[in-house]
């Protein structure tokens, strides 16, 4: 592939959400012109978070308003890019709907960006977020891979629209990209595919990500009893937007990466921020027994179903990242400032409060 210039508009899809804000942030800082897409341009909650980036910064932002859904709604945030970020996709822990939450948005929007990309004639590259969720849906997959690890060969086939409808989301939207990639030769496709992300949000306030659920059951004190050792990847917010920018202007990048820094548990997880904030949040300090949430799996069924408790708590999960350490010279932050530097934002945003402020935890 050609060079990426850097006199020349990019583009990020999703540009108010979690990843795509500390991307936009890069963006800028490197004295760039980025063309943010957004569904609602008048809505300052989520969009005023991204104009503060340009107060000390000489990059250049521009709003357009677009819809996943939409068809040809990426049209012209598009015209003279040569490099599309497309971030934009839902992910949350529950939802009532996944068809409409998960599945639409993110197979018709990746179609819907990819369709303007090949109709645009300055497009050379497109950046994908995928997801490790696209590769597994289960931590139990992982260990039926080659060497028990996860690497960038391997795809989810299990998920489905009822089970792990994310994981199924991210599937077929990343399988529809490559597809679509491979019918035309315009531009080139790169993936990032990461784990499970935490660290600190640009605009935490207006944090939708299913981060956010996960570290309000951490900290509000549902799992004061106990933590599944469920096996998970973590990757910090912004080694995951470091990765799309160097995915984006390196020529030789190509396929996808595993973007997953530490191979952990969520009961780790909880033990790393114990020392810091043991006195001040209601952090779980012991396992919760695999029995007891297969038993009482009702109970914690929109996030501990008795399928999800056989396939993940107690299994360990373990992914290979050499190959965007080798290509993309990735150097991951230590999970403990990672974790460290999610709470401290939220506390921050007072989305977390601790026993000093209220006696309360929960937003």
């Amino acid at each position: 592939m050609k060079r990426i210039k850097k006199n020349k508009p990019v583009l990020v899809t999703g540009a108010n959400g979690y990843i795509a804000s500390w991307i936009v942030k890069y963006l800028l800082q490197k004295n760039l012109t980025v063309h943010a897409c957004v569904r609602g341009i008048k809505n300052k909650n989520k969009t005023q978070h991204l104009l503060d980036l340009t107060k000390n910064n000489k990059g250049k932002l521009f709003f357009f308003e677009t819809n996943l859904l939409k068809e040809g709604s990426y049209d012209n945030a598009m015209i003279g890019c040569e490099l599309v970020f497309h971030t934009a996709s839902p992910f949350k822990m529950k939802t009532q709907n996944p068809k409409k939450d998960f599945i639409e948005p993110a197979l018709k929007g990746t179609k819907n960006v990819l369709k303007s990309a090949t109709k645009t004639k300055t497009v050379k590259r497109v950046v994908l977020t995928s997801s490790c969720a696209a590769m597994y849906a289960d931590a139990i997959d992982t260990t039926k891979t080659p060497n028990k690890t996860l690497t960038e060969d391997v795809w989810n086939t299990k998920a489905t629209e009822k089970y792990q409808p994310y994981s199924y989301s991210k599937t077929i939207a990343e399988k529809e990209a490559w597809k679509i990639s491979k019918k035309q030769n315009k531009w080139d496709l790169v993936v990032i595919n990461p784990s499970l992300v935490f660290g600190p949000s640009i605009n935490p306030k207006n944090n939708t990500s299913g981060t956010m659920e996960i570290l309000e059951m951490m900290t509000n004190g549902s799992m004061k009893i106990g933590a599944p050792k469920s096996g998970v990847g973590v990757v910090d917010v912004r080694d995951v937007a470091d990765a799309h920018i160097k995915a984006g202007f390196n020529p030789s990048a190509k396929g996808r990466y595993i973007a997953s820094a530490h191979n952990t548990d969520f009961l780790e997880i909880s033990r790393l921020l114990i020392p810091k904030y043991g006195n001040k949040i209601p952090l779980p300090k012991k396992a919760i027994p695999k029995w007891f949430l297969f038993l009482f799996g009702p109970i914690f069924d929109k996030v501990f179903s008795r399928r999800f408790v056989l396939n993940n708590v107690n299994i360990p999960f373990n992914a290979d990242n050499s190959k965007i350490k080798k290509e993309l010279n990735i150097k991951f932050k230590p999970i403990k400032e990672t974790m460290e530097d999610s709470i401290e934002s939220l506390i921050k945003s007072g989305l977390i409060k601790t026993k000093k402020q209220k006696n309360t935890y929960v937003r």
